[in-house]
């Protein structure tokens, strides 16, 4: 499968996500992936991407958040980077789903969920960025 790379910048904004959606749709039509694989990745993006809405930054000004999207080697690489708050989401201890919904913390299924999609998950802070990789065989 021949390299294949996409860029895409967003406001931190909710209001961007139906917009992510689109492309994701339009990428994975694009790239001929199988439906299951573009749905995944939507689910995943929302998930980081409204993490980092509601949390990486603690002031109203407008960020730009980052999404690189790779296909090579027969895997297919995410790669989102932001300026807010440094945090690791893969440091988190996964959630105890075993417990019943109102006896749960609230929080912490969305990077479970994202690992559960995805093969490989993995967290850098560089240049004062949050760096969230998530890879998936293809």
């Amino acid at each position: 499968m021949e390299e294949k790379r996409k860029k895409i910048t967003l406001k931190n904004s909710i209001e961007e996500l139906p917009q992510l959606a689109i492309e994701i749709e339009e990428l994975s039509e694009e790239w001929e992936l199988p439906m299951a694989l573009g749905m995944n990745l939507n689910l995943v993006l929302e998930e980081a991407i409204t993490n980092i809405i509601f949390y990486a930054f603690n002031d109203e000004n407008e960020h730009e958040i980052t999404i690189i999207l790779l296909i090579k080697n027969n895997e297919f690489i995410i790669t989102i980077e932001d300026e807010g708050i440094a945090f690791d989401p893969t440091a988190k201890k996964d959630p105890d789903i075993a417990l019943a919904v109102e006896d749960r913390p609230i929080g912490g299924l969305g990077i479970f969920l994202i690992s559960k999609i995805m093969d490989h998950v993995s967290y850098k802070r560089e240049q004062n960025k949050n760096m969230l990789i998530l890879k998936k065989n293809i």
